[in-house]
């Protein structure tokens, strides 16, 4: 399973904003409904909170998906 790197312009980016950055969610709303149903994890952890603060180098995964944190410089 690949993971790809999602550049970012600032730390920190919430979990809800970075799903729908990495095309992991369609919107806020599909983006709670994915965390509410525990189907996101952070760096293997699954994640309920969507304000959770990612920062760079975190992967996030919806099913087959994995996007990684990547802080532009």
């Amino acid at each position: 399973m690949s993971t790809r790197d999602v550049p970012i312009t600032g730390e920190p980016i919430r979990l809800g904003q970075f799903l729908k950055l990495a095309d992991l969610a369609d919107n806020g709303s599909h983006a709670k409904d994915l965390i509410d149903a525990e189907e996101v994890t952070v760096n293997g952890e699954v994640e309920t909170r969507r304000g959770r603060q990612l920062a760079d180098g975190d992967v996030v995964s919806v099913g087959n998906e994995n996007a990684r944190v990547s802080l532009e410089h």
